[in-house]
């Protein structure tokens, strides 16, 4: 008569209860039972801390572009522009092919600025392109838009939740090693009493 066999789900309720030292086992020495306690509290912190911590570091990078982006848009403007010197080769820049060629404009206060600036591929000479600058007419970039807010703040967001999970690796990483350390010191402990029992002397 077969023996009774076991359920697939009893078996790997035993294989989980084991991996993590849940059981009764009396060779389980305390430093084995407290990385198990270890090791969940900082699982059951990662799941309380997680879901905070990327709101959190999203809201706050959120205010933070936006207060960035109402400054940039009142101290930049946009201005026309005219290309006076033939563009350079196209390289690949924010994904698309553009050239960088002498442009000329006039600043607000009516100063004639000119400087490098990124330009379409094939502009030519005397083409009008939109550039920005600051109040005094200085090339600047283009101020952060909403598409650029919502990036920023999704980006935070992982960046809070990657946080929390390096921290907390980092001090698992730390107590196993302590208590690594303590289960050397029993093992050469317990050598120390059990060695000489088996060395045999001439």
């Amino acid at each position: 008569m077969r023996g009774r066999q076991r359920k697939p789900w009893s078996t790997q309720a035993g294989r989980f209860v084991r991996l993590w030292r849940l059981d009764r086992n009396p060779l389980r020495r305390p430093s084995d039972r407290v990385e198990t306690l270890v090791l969940m509290l900082l699982v059951t912190m990662f799941l309380v801390a997680a879901p905070l911590a990327g709101p959190a570091a999203g809201g706050w990078a959120r205010a933070t572009a936006q207060r960035a982006e109402l400054a940039q848009q009142a101290s930049r403007v946009q201005v026309t522009a005219v290309v006076v010197s033939t563009p350079t080769a196209p390289v690949v820049a924010q994904g698309a092919f553009v050239s960088t060629a002498e442009a000329r404009w006039t600043a607000p206060d009516g100063t004639v600025v000119t400087a490098m600036e990124t330009v379409p591929v094939r502009t030519s000479v005397g083409a009008r392109v939109p550039v920005w600058t600051t109040r005094d007419g200085q090339p600047s970039s283009e101020p952060l838009n909403a598409s650029q807010v919502a990036a920023l703040t999704v980006l935070a967001k992982v960046a809070g939740v990657t946080g929390v999970a390096m921290v907390l690796t980092l001090a698992g990483v730390i107590a196993r090693w302590s208590l690594n350390r303590r289960r050397l010191a029993g093992w050469d402990a317990d050598w120390q009493t059990t060695g000489p029992r088996w060395t045999t002397r001439a």
